[in-house]
């Protein structure tokens, strides 16, 4: 085995050490070995499906050529919206080339995913999925029902799986809320998916699927790093079996009464008729929107609700991007005015920027996962992974997209750098999602505040060591094979009349903007240090709706070169 795989295994349980080291009990007659022997075991056989096994891949591959179809058919519903110069055709040149515009080509996605997942939850796709998963969690590893239930769902969403779980939330011991508050952080709920696929896909065409392992993956990671940093000391309420998933959000209809209730139960199949605990009026299972409480019908209702609720995720997220941005920024050019100042002060400020000291701070545990052993890689993967702490994952998927187009002569980034950032960066750990998920379970259970407030930072910890295991075992398994990646698709040269670079050449001087017919744009070339904020006194991120690398060189255009494949 080569040294980096080696250094990828053991960096699996050198988390397991770094989780140890702050765990609430340190005993070892406390320690979960169970969980952790099952739980690591489980994230092995899972990265060897998807690795190794070739009948695997292919389905692997066949499952990301269907999900491809799915973002297709969204860019259709937004290239009626807002026109094929913003959404363009695949393999079509727009008339107008307008770039990528991450409100116009990313966002949208996100409500059709919603809408999606919703019409699936209907008609009981995702409950069937989701309790396969379960029974494997609960069995393997041994966890409570509640859990083990929880974990999977948050396989295909985020803080709606706490709900799935609701009626045994209150009763539940504090190791328990941790594992699944950290089940939240460490996986990405896959409305979500699609932002991190518009941009890797260029460079890495089997994205799409290794995001969705990622995702499977995580949940076992989560679990055995939670149960190390809080231990279970006490029995859980849902200790002998996976419990009944139950519709939860129900208001009182004065009007229908119990024999009528009984008669129509029916028409829910998958929803148990549930008593008040005060008094016998019975609760019939509604939704609401936009203030008003509403019944789910039918599959299409659903959809639509689903869709309304992404509208709603896709103005949250695009909220939190310009106000995180902005305070990067700001941040920023604090650090560039402090750089002005005349030496010593000036010269040490030069390089002490956020990302840098995020990359610092990051840098032990990238090493962990065997990104590399090249300081120029190592470095600059850290300072990727670390970014994701204040700016959410979104920008850094850009800038290790950005990194991993450049030229063969200048980049920095490996395939190999790329297959493990990608994994690292996975997941909602980031601080953002705090006051999401945090506030989000207080207001499912106001009795556990308490519990919750203090195991929320406790929780975000362990979704980042998370996300940072599942990428130490696909480190494991990369063996350097192309078709991990997948087959990259020659570039498309644009057909003007003039001549216009290719996809792979330098970016050139000029900061005119070149017509090209890809919808993604892949930004200039970052320098070893590069992030969206590099240690120049006057970089800070741009302010283009696209976020991107800035780059470290003044004498380099900062115009993206163009890469994509056909068909995208």
């Amino acid at each position: 085995m080569p040294l980096l795989n080696i250094i990828s295994f053991l960096g699996i349980f050198g988390l397991c050490f770094i989780a140890w080291l702050f765990s609430e009990n340190r005993s070892l007659r406390v320690f979960p070995w169970r969980v952790v022997i099952a739980g690591i075991l489980l994230q092995l056989v899972l990265g060897a499906c998807v690795f190794i096994l070739p009948g695997t891949r292919d389905a692997l591959q066949i499952f990301s050529n269907l999900l491809n179809s799915v973002f297709d058919a969204a860019d259709t519903g937004a290239r009626f919206v807002f026109g094929r110069n913003i959404v363009p055709v695949p393999g079509t040149p727009p008339d107008v080339n307008l770039g990528y515009i991450f409100a116009f080509r990313a966002l949208p996605t996100v409500i059709f995913f919603s809408g999606l997942m919703a019409l699936l939850y209907n008609i009981g796709v995702i409950q069937v999925i989701t309790n396969v998963f379960a029974k494997v969690f609960y069995t393997v590893m041994r966890l409570s029902g509640a859990e083990a239930l929880s974990g999977a769902a948050n396989i295909f969403v985020g803080i709606e799986a706490a709900i799935v779980v609701k009626p045994f939330l209150p009763k539940m011991t504090r190791s328990e809320l941790c594992a699944i508050l950290a089940c939240c952080f460490g996986t990405a709920a896959s409305s979500t998916l699609a932002i991190y696929v518009s941009f890797l896909k260029p460079v890495f065409p089997n994205i799409l699927g290794h995001l969705v392992s990622a995702s499977i993956m995580a949940i076992p990671a989560c679990f055995v790093l939670s149960k190390i940093l809080v231990p279970e000391t006490e029995v859980p309420v849902t200790a002998g079996g996976i419990p009944v998933e139950e519709k939860q959000t129900k208001v009182r209809d004065t009007a229908v009464q119990p024999a009528d209730v009984a008669a129509d139960a029916d028409k829910f199949p998958r929803t148990r008729i549930q008593m008040d605990d005060d008094d016998d009026a019975p609760v019939v299972p509604q939704e609401t929107v936009g203030g008003e409480p509403i019944e789910r019908v039918s599959p299409l209702d659903a959809a639509i609700v689903g869709a309304l609720d992404g509208v709603k995720m896709a103005v949250a997220i695009a909220a939190v991007l310009i106000l995180i941005l902005g305070l990067v920024s700001l941040i920023n050019q604090i650090f560039g005015g402090l750089a002005a100042l005349p030496s010593p002060i000036g010269d040490v400020f030069q390089v002490v920027t956020l990302a840098n000291i995020l990359g610092v701070l990051f840098l032990p545990l990238t090493a962990l996962t065997g990104v590399s052993l090249n300081w120029e890689e190592l470095w600059q993967s850290s300072v990727i992974i670390g970014r994701r702490l204040f700016e959410t994952a979104i920008p850094p998927y850009q800038a290790l997209a950005a990194a991993a187009a450049l030229p063969e002569g200048t980049r920095v980034i490996s395939d190999r750098a790329v297959l493990i950032v990608s994994y690292a960066l996975s997941g909602f750990a980031h601080l953002a999602s705090v006051g999401i998920f945090v506030g989000g379970t207080i207001a499912l259970i106001p009795s556990r505040r308490k519990d919750i407030s203090e195991l929320g930072w406790k929780a975000l910890f362990i979704g980042t060591l998370a996300t940072l295991m599942i990428a130490c075992v696909a480190g494991v398994f990369d063996t350097g094979n192309a078709s991990i990646l997948g087959e990259q698709q020659p570039p498309v040269v644009s057909p003007t009349p003039t001549p216009t670079p290719t996809p792979l050449t330098a970016p050139t001087a000029s900061p005119t903007t070149t017509v090209s017919p890809t919808p993604i744009a892949v930004p200039a070339k970052p320098s070893p240090l590069a992030t969206q904020a590099a240690p120049q006194p006057s970089l800070k991120p741009t302010t283009t709706p696209q976020v991107r690398v800035t780059p470290a060189q003044p004498s380099v255009s900062p115009k993206p070169t163009g890469v994509r494949q056909p068909g995208q």
